[in-house]
């Protein structure tokens, strides 16, 4: 009798233990939680460009017979902004930026340069990790032509244009349309091919 209860013991340890293994191979998984130690929704960012392009707004005629157009389009260009990301949309990344485009010309006896004050605000598509395409509206304020003395100094305005753009890993080609008008409303074309470099601060990972 001992030894029948013993057997029966152990049988019924041995069939407790195999449906115990069995539920715990099939018991339902925690869900998933999403990775959001990366995530940052504002972050510092700088860029710059390279333009070129636009209507001539000035010549400059030198002495060995040379000369040189002051086109409305071109020039180098820095930039300061934020670059907003949303926690639900993460490949959507909004940018606004403030900046100050500059060109001057081979002159050596006077510095004649056209100036601004580009502002973008642009939506941006992350179609990879690191490639995005841009698209949005830009603003051109305090456009000016400072001649040195050489001719008349200038003042234009901009109207309000837009800004395309594809980059990789940081650097891109843009398209901005835009037009400016001086202070007898002569229009000229302000569009211009770009080629842009611009990142955030903290990186990504």
């Amino acid at each position: 009798m001992k030894k029948f209860l013993l057997l029966s013991l152990l049988s019924l340890g041995c069939f407790c233990q195999a449906n115990a293994q069995e539920f715990d191979s099939t018991k339902v998984a925690p869900p998933m939680v999403e990775d959001y130690s990366d995530y940052k929704p504002v972050r510092f960012l700088l860029g710059g460009a390279f333009e070129f392009g636009g209507d001539e707004v000035a010549k400059v005629l030198f002495t060995n017979g040379d000369d040189q157009s002051v086109k409305a389009g071109q020039g180098i260009a820095i930039a300061v902004g934020a670059e907003f990301q949303l926690r639900q949309l993460e490949q959507l990344r909004l940018r606004a930026t403030i900046g100050y485009k500059y060109v001057t010309t081979a002159a050596d006896n006077a510095h004649i340069r056209l100036t601004r004050v580009p502002m973008h605000l642009t939506a941006n598509w992350m179609a990879t990790e690191k490639l995005r395409f841009g698209a949005g509206v830009v603003k051109h304020q305090s456009i000016k032509l400072n001649a040195d003395g050489i001719g008349e100094n200038m003042e234009f305005d901009g109207n309000t244009g837009c800004i395309f753009e594809v980059a990789y890993s940081g650097i891109g080609l843009s398209y901005t349309i835009m037009e400016y008008k001086d202070q007898d409303n002569i229009a000229y074309s302000a569009n211009s091919f770009g080629l842009t470099i611009s990142g955030v601060l903290p990186r990504r990972k």
